[in-house]
């Protein structure tokens, strides 16, 4: 089970992709990092090279999966179905920002991050103007099966008479199957206390991440988050009967590129390389 040393390897792709969604006018400047900053101008020859010969970009990747993940979750909220979401890993994600100040009272967002990533959230966000009593940062241990940081822990505060949503956005694809699946265990049984429960989250398939161009951009993204991108399943088929093994009552995996007419960055060739999973539970 990967532990929280392990997990705070992540924390490159934090910084990176809170300066990517700065860039494209999705977040507040104070969540674009110096760190980030860094990162991005240290990575841009190499995205600049393979955009110059049409194959896929990290900034597309970023940009698709949080475009198409951001849709669902919109459509969720504006139907009634979910009233209260936890962004496991969130990182410096300008999602509960933004949807705290579009939504406001009518949503309950909770941000949950490893201790240190979590408390530099709270500091960038008071910068940004933001949090509140209906938006909130807290400590967690994705992988923890008990205990204050549990998430388990975290949705037995909420209220069991609305519907929760949860996002693991950039997590999964970095730990083992027997640690992605235990997760997506503990997010089935966590939404059965509640009416309705939507899981959203990207994933790589090890099927559309072959040939030369798509090998040699995962072995990239590998060595930017200093750790390696585990490639789970298969294909779409694979994928969705591991989830449903889960507990979830439906699983649909979604093509970003399917949302080129409406999200422009959901036409770079990054966007064939990743899928949004839809899990539902409930009603």
């Amino acid at each position: 089970m990967p532990s929280i040393k392990h997990s705070a390897n992540v924390s490159p792709t934090a910084h990176y992709t809170g300066y990517v969604w700065t860039r494209h006018g999705l977040s507040h400047p104070a969540f674009a990092t110096w760190e980030g900053r860094v990162l991005f101008n240290a990575a841009r020859p190499a995205l600049a090279l393979s955009k110059q010969f049409k194959g896929p970009t990290l900034e597309g990747l970023l940009m698709a999966r949080h475009r198409v993940i951001d849709d669902l979750l919109e459509h969720a909220i504006d139907a009634g179905e979910v009233s209260q979401i936890i962004e496991i890993a969130a990182g410096l994600s300008p999602r509960g920002w933004r949807f705290a100040q579009r939504y406001g009272h009518r949503i309950h967002y909770v941000e949950a991050d490893l201790p240190g990533m979590a408390a530099r959230k709270r500091e960038l966000l008071a910068k940004a103007g933001g949090g509140s009593a209906h938006h909130q940062v807290v400590d967690i241990d994705a992988f923890a099966e008990a205990g204050h940081q549990s998430l388990s822990s975290i949705a037995d505060g909420l209220d069991h008479g609305a519907g929760l949503a949860i996002i693991t956005e950039g997590l999964i694809n970095y730990f083992p199957t027997s640690a992605v699946t235990g997760l997506w265990t503990r997010i089935a049984d966590v939404f059965a206390a509640f009416p309705t429960g939507l899981y959203l989250s990207d994933l790589h398939l090890a099927g559309e991440n072959r040939g030369a161009a798509s090998s040699s951009f995962v072995k990239l993204l590998s060595m930017f988050v200093r750790g390696r991108v585990h490639l789970h399943f298969a294909n779409r088929a694979e994928a969705e009967a591991a989830l449903l093994k889960a507990g979830f009552d439906t699983a649909t995996l979604h093509r970003p590129s399917d949302f080129a007419d409406r999200f422009t960055e959901c036409s770079d060739p990054a966007a064939r390389l990743v899928r949004v999973i839809e899990a539902r539970s409930g009603r």
